[in-house]
């Protein structure tokens, strides 16, 4: 019978605070209720340091897509138009294929 070795404890990678920050705009922004009306408020966090949130409404407003309000409570709503996927070049759709539903 072969032993089998102990693995070792990997140390826990904490993430940056502009990791933390990326993941929350992009939770507010992917969730179905901002996705349903194309709009969301963020509020800047007083955890959210200036470079990591200059850094992130940077990465923002350079997407074409997007349409960012800064507002004077230092929060930042963002619009977007729905999009067809024939409009998109991050989207392949392939047309043609059809499957044929089994019941």
């Amino acid at each position: 019978m072969a032993k089998q070795k102990k693995s070792t404890p990997q140390a826990r990678q904490e993430m940056t605070a502009l990791e933390r920050l990326g993941l929350r705009v992009s939770s507010m922004i992917n969730h179905p209720i901002a996705q349903s009306q194309r709009w969301v408020t963020i509020h800047r966090m007083d955890t959210d340091g200036d470079m990591e949130w200059e850094e992130v409404m940077g990465l923002l407003s350079e997407t074409p897509e997007l349409d960012l309000t800064f507002n004077d409570d230092e929060s930042v709503t963002v619009r977007w138009e729905q999009q067809n996927a024939e409009d998109r070049d991050d989207l392949i759709v392939e047309k043609g294929w059809e499957v044929e539903v089994p019941f």
